[in-house]
Formats: structure tokens, C-alpha cells, sequence
């Protein structure tokens, strides 16, 4: 998220090495934290922001508060290669700085 012009709010989930061990146990957490964008990204799924938005608690979160909910296809930001360098560091650097136009 840094190389995109944004603070990740979970500095030590994105020094590992597996996705599985990047997986968030426990959503309260999520509300602790109060991140002000939230992005999903899965393969083979859509992301529904209206169903992460209803979320017991994150009512109070600020990316949900302000519709800050955005979805990042799987193919621009999962995969290896260079899309991910490219097409997905170049929209989460979007989705940033209209965020911190608006907020920041």
C-alpha cells in the first residue's frame, strides 16, 4: 500500500509470505484499527461491499461510514507478474488519492 501513497493498517500481516497467513482471524480488529478505504480482492468472487458494510460493528469503521469500500479485480492485483506492479499499484494509487482528495 506505501508504494500506492497509503498506510496499510496491518504493517505485519503484509510481511508474510503466504496468503494464508495475511488472513485477518478476528473482524474485530478491523473495527479497532478504523481504516478510512477498505479494498477487496478475491478469486473467482466478486466483492459485495454492501455485505462487508453490514458487518457486525463496522458500522463504525471509516471506510464504511464514508463508502470507502472498493473492489481491485483478482487478475490486477493477486496474480504474479507484472499487472500486479503495474495495473493494481495503479489503482490503489487512484483509489488513495481520490480518498485523500476528498478526506485527507
Amino acid at each position: 500500500m506505501g508504494v500506492a501513497g497509503g498506510d496499510d493498517c496491518f504493517p505485519e500481516l503484509a510481511a508474510q509470505s503466504l496468503g494464508k497467513n495475511r488472513i485477518i482471524g478476528n473482524s474485530d480488529e478491523i473495527v479497532r484499527r478504523n481504516p478510512d478505504i477498505i479494498i477487496g480482492s478475491w478469486c473467482g468472487k466478486k466483492f459485495r461491499p454492501e455485505k462487508v458494510a453490514v458487518r457486525p460493528g463496522w458500522e463504525n469503521v471509516n471506510a464504511v461510514k464514508n463508502q470507502q469500500l472498493f473492489e481491485i479485480k483478482s487478475a490486477d492485483i493477486l496474480q504474479p507478474g507484472p499487472a500486479a506492479l503495474t495495473d493494481g499499484v495503479a489503482q490503489l494509487h487512484r483509489i488513495v488519492m481520490d480518498w485523500s482528495h476528498l478526506y485527507g
